[in-house]
């Protein structure tokens, strides 16, 4: 039962810093994607319109 006393707040303490650890790496920019745009580039982008315009008579 003692035992509580102590696991009890290491276990918040734990869970405050793996939570700020997280925070941390995604404000920094750990989790971008950095393989997306090398294969957007590959893709066919079949979405834009077609320019009907015709020259004047």
């Amino acid at each position: 039962m003692e035992s509580l006393y102590l696991l009890i707040p290491f276990s918040i303490l734990l869970a405050f810093v793996i939570g700020g650890l997280f925070w941390w790496a995604t404000r920094s920019g750990q989790f971008d994607d950095l393989e997306g745009p090398g294969h957007r580039i590959l893709m066919d982008d079949d979405s834009t319109k077609p320019d009907n315009k015709q020259p004047p008579p």
